[in-house]
């Protein structure tokens, strides 16, 4: 009963948009095919904080305290992945999530021993994500992360400490093994001929 209390203590003004966006997630998470994702479309765009294009969110994925998610043009995120936007989750231009990603924006306090973790709040730790970001499936991002323009967040990765633009990261912990500033720019068709190749 305790929890619940403080549950609602701390949410009080955001309980009528929590109880929208759970039914209206339940409703629509799962639903295949175009129409579920141009219904997931028009649903999320009214609850999330600001949306400035039309989001591509694939069955499956889970979304949230959506008032605090703010999402750019051109967003595409996969099955299965999870966002927290309760601290505050900013994310720019072309960015693309991959299935199963996970990303918070807050996490529970660390008591003093002998205190129950499960007695204290969360601390609201924002998250931003610059434009053109691709986050690989599996990664988690934990609150308090700023991911800079261009980056790659590689599959399974556990990004820890902010991103540098154009970084490559991968690995637990995340480290940066490369930059996509390093690399020679391709033409359209070098490109897809490496593609082919490969």
């Amino acid at each position: 009963m305790h929890s619940i209390r403080r549950f609602l203590r701390r949410y009080r003004g955001r309980i009528l948009h929590l109880y929208v966006e759970e039914y209206a997630g339940w409703l629509t998470r799962h639903l295949p095919g175009p129409e579920g994702l141009a219904l997931r479309s028009v649903v999320y765009r009214l609850l999330f904080k600001t949306a400035k294009g039309s989001p591509l969110i694939y069955p499956g994925v889970y979304l949230t305290h959506t008032y605090g998610i703010e999402i750019g043009r051109h967003f595409s995120i996969n099955s299965g992945a999870l966002i927290d936007g309760r601290g505050g989750v900013r994310i720019g231009d072309w960015v693309m999530i991959g299935p199963h990603a996970v990303i918070t924006s807050s996490e529970h306090q660390s008591p003093p021993f002998g205190t129950p973790m499960a007695s204290v709040d969360h601390e609201m730790q924002p998250v931003v994500i610059d434009d053109d970001v691709w986050i690989g499936a599996h990664a988690f991002i934990r609150g308090g992360i700023h991911i800079g323009r261009g980056a790659i967040v590689g599959a399974g990765a556990v990004v820890v400490s902010d991103v540098d633009d154009g970084d490559i990261v991968c690995g637990v912990p995340a480290r940066a093994i490369s930059n996509r500033r390093d690399r020679p720019e391709l033409s359209q068709s070098e490109a897809m001929q490496s593609i082919l190749t490969r």
